[in-house]
């Protein structure tokens, strides 16, 4: 879970810093404009490291507690950042594709 999680939280630092918007799927960014580059791949960049955070806090807690309680951190972030890339696809891409 550290291995997947820390590869999330690295691309989206690549997307969110960098602006490599080429990370992401093509038909996912064909219709954002220049102008809205940089917000939608902060946005994104976001998203991703989101739901990276909440794969390694899974993996931590799992390995410290042996609880379910790392898969409701999962959870709740994954759904977060989930929500986070549809509202920046809706609102700088006009649609999810």
């Amino acid at each position: 879970m550290l291995v997947l999680g820390s590869l999330f939280v690295f691309t989206g630092w690549r997307i969110w810093k960098k602006e490599q918007i080429t990370l992401i799927h093509d038909y996912h960014y064909t219709k954002v404009s220049e102008a809205d580059k940089k917000p939608y791949t902060s946005k994104m960049g976001k998203a991703t490291m989101l739901i990276g955070i909440g794969t390694i806090l899974t993996g931590i807690i799992g390995f410290l507690s042996h609880t379910a309680y790392g898969w409701f951190a999962f959870g709740i972030c994954f759904i977060s950042g989930l929500a986070i890339m549809v509202f920046a696809q809706f609102k700088y891409n006009h649609g999810l594709f």
